[in-house]
């Protein structure tokens, strides 16, 4: 089998309601969470960066609490992609990047998530692009940027084009309302750059109906995630790098998510993944 590209598998944020004896062990103080993440875990999806830039302080903690080739997606703040969506916003960016900076080798993507925009905020998908290509020519070299976009009659063959001019991923998505990739493929290569990000973020409105205390799965999701490891593979086999991301809204427990994910590879016979430095130290997640 010919050998494939690296899969990075996390979560979106290392901590949440319900994970504490669920996924830690019970009584892990807040201050050691990311350290023990970092036992199950080689990157995380930072979410807290959407609310607000983090100080440089605070960046160089996590840098700190997690071993050598650890790394970390972070979302950029929505004072940019929601607020202010692009325009005068150079200052509040500019101290993102900066900040984001302190985690040197381990900075990976930084993902800009835009919502669904109506008419009242771009009548066309070519308003938004006007918006858009200007913002993506400033951006700085050395980096790794994804765009995450709601508006599914925007995802064609220009806008992934785009992108791909500016070698920036465009994220895959499985959340409601949202094309699965395979189905994207049929009209255009949704590969964009020689990576690509990927997030299974689900139903939140349907989910919270059920649980909004995230210790358990409570959605089988095993036939969507079949398909995901398909795609993942398919992906990988052309020289792709992947980084994806479980959200707890997915299927309840975004650890079981991950651990599902890595089941269903590993019955497939496909070459093992990637495993984090210190998981051979701990009580590995795929035994709780």
């Amino acid at each position: 089998m010919n050998t494939l590209a690296e899969i990075r598998l996390g979560t979106s944020s290392f901590t949440a309601q319900g994970w504490d004896g669920a996924f830690y062990p019970k009584g892990t103080k807040s201050a050691d969470r990311l350290s023990v993440y970092a036992e199950h875990f080689d990157t995380v999806e930072i979410d807290s960066t959407f609310y607000a830039s983090p100080s440089p302080k605070t960046v160089d903690g996590w840098a700190m609490k997690t071993p050598d080739g650890f790394i970390f997606s972070v979302k950029v703040p929505q004072v940019i992609t929601h607020d202010k969506v692009l325009i005068d916003c150079d200052i509040e960016f500019v101290q993102f990047v900066e900040a984001m900076g302190w985690l040197g080798e381990k900075l990976g993507p930084m993902l800009l998530q835009f919502p669904f925009f109506d008419r009242a905020s771009f009548k066309t998908r070519n308003e938004f692009l006007d918006r858009l290509i200007p913002f993506l020519r400033r951006l700085p070299q050395g980096f790794k940027f994804a765009v995450e976009l709601r508006n599914k009659e925007w995802l064609d063959s220009q806008f992934a084009g785009v992108l791909r001019d500016f070698g920036v991923a465009l994220v895959l998505q499985d959340q409601s309302r949202t094309p699965h990739p395979s189905d994207l493929s049929r009209a255009f290569d949704p590969i964009t750059t020689d990576w690509t990000y990927i997030r299974w973020l689900g139903d939140r409105k349907g989910i919270e109906r059920i649980t909004t205390t995230w210790d358990k799965p409570v959605i089988d999701r095993t036939n969507e995630l079949r398909s995901w490891v398909d795609v993942c593979y398919e992906t990988t086999r052309r020289g792709i790098k992947v980084f994806g991301y479980a959200n707890n809204h997915y299927g309840g427990h975004a650890p079981a998510t991950i651990r599902e994910f890595r089941d269903l590879w590993q019955a497939k016979g496909l070459p093992e993944l990637r495993k984090p430095q210190l998981a051979a130290k701990a009580a590995t997640l795929f035994e709780l």
